[in-house]
């Protein structure tokens, strides 16, 4: 026991003269030097209205319950099916597309991690049209390669040139997403069908709120992977079909895109049982999630009508959220705190280009209702705000 102290105090002591009492940093130095992803707040009560990071404020369909209640658990002592075959068929029978052009991940975070390792070195360039989802840049960093930030027109549609410049420019990826983050416009499939055919890396559309585009638009970008094999789709179960908590999202894509994610650089088992047993629940009942899809648009119709109407400037939104420019004499700062003291969360970025809007996730009729009677009264009283 003795010698036992005694040899910790040595080791204290030695620990201590090698760092001279300085905690040792053992990061790489683009991770010591980068800032880290932002997540949106978590409620602190159940009373708290979460507008703030795009969930369907919908349920998922009761079909989720029922697989749940139907996983027997000494099949958890097995590994999952490594690629998720069955849930790639139940995706491909969806599609109208083959389940070799499909890749399960954990969320659709880890698909673009993916992407990065297996597509970029460290030392070449990605690219993304600006203001976007912040977590590109996030990604950039720890993966070490330098991110092109190409800023969007003021109608926020993409930029002139937008592929003659990534060229020139030696970009090796480019993530468009849409409908876009954090606007809430729609680039139509002729434009990125056009980017995609002049642009020499890797196009990825990043569809996470596609579900929520007007049905009336017709907007579909499969065609595009089978006519461009540098074209790779993501979708998440997340914000459609109301299973941000699973963490389920999947690619599609040319087999020379999705072959060496799926059999090299992807993780083993990535996607657990309950998780793969689950989310084909959820698709397999689409009217289910359909439903829940107009009942956004039609309170995103509604929510944006009653803004509009108190001042604020918003574009014409095909995702489950609005982008608002607060009103000239109100601070959108302001009025993000003031909210959270009613219970309402909305997301405020602090960033130059987006320092006078809010982002407004639509909520369930009952909780746009209580955020837009919060604001008629924040906007009819200034010095409130």
């Amino acid at each position: 026991m003795a010698g036992s102290i005694g040899l910790t105090r040595i080791c204290l002591l030695q620990a201590t003269n090698n760092n001279n009492g300085a905690h040792l940093n053992y990061e790489r130095d683009n991770i010591r030097n980068m800032k880290g992803y932002v997540s949106g707040e978590q409620p602190e009560r159940p009373d708290i209205i979460k507008l703030n990071t795009n969930e369907n404020p919908y349920p998922p369909t009761p079909a989720v319950g029922e697989a749940l209640r139907g996983i027997h658990i000494e099949n958890l002592r097995r590994y999952p099916p490594p690629t998720a075959l069955p849930l790639r068929q139940a995706l491909a029978d969806l599609h109208d597309i083959e389940a070799s052009g499909i890749i399960v991940t954990n969320g659709g975070d880890e698909l673009l991690r993916l992407l990065l390792a297996t597509f970029v070195a460290p030392d070449e360039k990605i690219a993304t049209a600006s203001p976007s989802y912040s977590l590109y840049e996030v990604l950039a960093n720890a993966h070490g390669c330098t991110m092109v930030n190409y800023p969007l027109q003021a109608d926020w549609s993409l930029p002139v040139d937008f592929a003659e410049r990534m060229n020139a420019d030696g970009i090796k990826l480019c993530f468009v997403v849409n409908p876009h983050a954090p606007s809430g416009t729609l680039v139509n499939v002729e434009t990125l069908g056009a980017l995609a055919a002049k642009f020499k890396g890797v196009l990825v559309i990043d569809e996470a709120y596609v579900d929520f585009v007007d049905p009336s638009l017709s907007y579909s970008t499969l065609p595009l992977i089978a006519a461009y094999e540098n074209v790779m789709i993501l979708r998440t179960f997340s914000k459609g079909y109301s299973l941000a908590g699973l963490r389920m999202a999947y690619g599609l894509g040319s087999r020379s895109l999705v072959d060496p994610m799926q059999y090299k650089t992807k993780d083993s088992y990535n996607t657990d049982l309950i998780a793969q047993t689950l989310a084909k629940a959820a698709i397999e009942d689409q009217a289910y999630a359909a439903a829940t899809w107009q009942k956004v648009r039609n309170e995103r119709t509604r929510v944006r009508e009653a803004l509009v109407t108190m001042g604020f400037e918003i574009p014409t939104s095909q995702s489950n959220f609005l982008l608002a420019r607060v009103p000239a004499e109100q601070s959108a700062e302001s009025l993000y705190l003031a909210l959270k003291t009613a219970g309402i969360l909305v997301r405020f970025f602090n960033v130059p280009e987006l320092q006078d809007r809010l982002r407004i996730t639509i909520g369930t009729a009952e909780e746009n209702d209580r955020l837009l009677h919060s604001l008629k009264g924040l906007i009819a009283a200034p010095g409130k705000s």
